[in-house]
This record gives C-alpha cells, structure tokens and sequence, in this order.
C-alpha cells in the first residue's frame, strides 16, 4: 500500500511528522531503560522471604538485614527499614514501612510517566498533522484549479498518514505504561505483604524472649 508513497516528502513538507519521529525515538529509549530497569530489580522474593524469616526466627537480625538488603526486588529495601528499627512501636512500624514503600514506588515510576504523556499526546500531534496536511492540500488544489479524484486522493492519503504515525508511536507507548503500572502494583503488593509477615515474625520472637525472661 505504500510502495509508491513519498515518505521523505512528508517528512520534508511536514514539521508535524519531525515532531512524531522525535516522539517516537524518546518514547523507544525510555522504553528500553525501564525495561531494563524492571529486569535488573526482578529478583526473588519468596526466596528472599523465606531466609529472612528463618533468621528472624532464629534471632539472626544483622544477618537478615544483610540478606534483605542483598536482593534487588523491593521487598528487600522495604524489609530491611523494618529490620533495623526493631524497638519502634507499632505505629512507628507501620510509618517507617509505608515511607520505604513510598521511596520505591517514586524510584519505580520514575521516567513512566513521559511513556504515559507519549501515549495520550502522540495520536493529537497526528491528528494535527492530519488537519495541516488536508489544509494545505486544498490550498494547492485552489492554486493549481485541479480538483480531480486522483490530486483529492494523494493529498489526504498524504495527511492522514501523520495520524497513522501518531498511532503507531501511542498504541506501544499505552501499553507499555500499563505493563510497568501493573508491574510495579504487584511488585510494591509482594513486598508489602512480606514485610507485614516478617514484623508478625519480630514481635512474636520478642514475645518469646520477653517470657523466657520473665520466667528465669
């Protein structure tokens, strides 16, 4: 279908479809590094999880600091806030964890939302070009007085194609951002509810050691 169409004409004659390939270049590159990004920070949590705890129980704290710290998924920062402030009362808990989970989720989303912006602007700078083209179609067409089927059909075909382009650059872009957005929800919900089962662990251990020496 588009064998036969000019495609550095319109990249010459519109400034439209200069914006669109900027676009689409930025919006490739922070695709890549985010995905990168959420490769590298994948780690394992249930493994992650299960040392943790059974140092908790056996009273090794500093160890599963260190283990917490060592993973690269979320939980591990999240866990290890917990783990260094264990005489904090419960409130103090439940703020320093909801803090660590905020930190994460700013370092997570951070860049996501240009992918967004990309996404819901894209097809607006198409649809602009769209409108530019068929406007200075016509205005050729009053000049030269050919108003024939085939000049109408070249030179919509020309100004839509900026809308396609705009198209192609949002679909991904919508996707991608809802890919990390659901990502990162169920990352930051693995290491909440992990983090509440090791504080669970802490307090019972304390407990323990508390009757242990009441007894003696």
């Amino acid at each position: 279908m588009f064998e036969n169409f000019d495609w550095i004409g319109a990249m010459r004659s519109s400034p439209v479809m200069v914006i669109i390939l900027a676009c689409s270049v930025v919006t490739f590159g922070f695709a890549i590094e985010r995905g990168i990004y959420f490769w590298k920070r994948r780690g394992n949590p249930e493994e992650t999880y299960t040392r943790i705890l059974s140092q908790v129980k056996a009273g090794n704290t500093q160890e599963a600091v260190w283990t917490a710290l060592g993973t690269a998924h979320p939980m591990g920062q999240v866990a290890a806030q917990i783990l260094k402030n264990p005489h904090l009362p419960p409130d103090g808990m439940e703020e320093t964890m909801q803090i660590a989970i905020s930190e994460q989720r700013l370092e997570m989303e951070r860049n996501l939302g240009l992918l967004g912006t990309m996404g819901n602007t894209a097809p607006l700078i198409g649809l602009l070009g769209t409108v530019w083209g068929i406007m200075r179609a016509f205005h050729d067409m009053a000049r030269t007085g050919s108003a024939g089927p085939s000049v109408v059909a070249a030179g919509v075909a020309e100004a839509l194609f900026t809308t396609a382009a705009g198209l192609l650059v949002a679909v991904p872009a919508v996707m991608l951002f809802n890919h990390f957005t659901r990502r990162i929800s169920v990352m930051l919900t693995i290491a909440e509810n992990r983090t509440r089962s090791i504080r669970h662990a802490m307090s019972d251990r304390a407990e323990d050691t508390g009757r242990v020496a009441r007894s003696v």
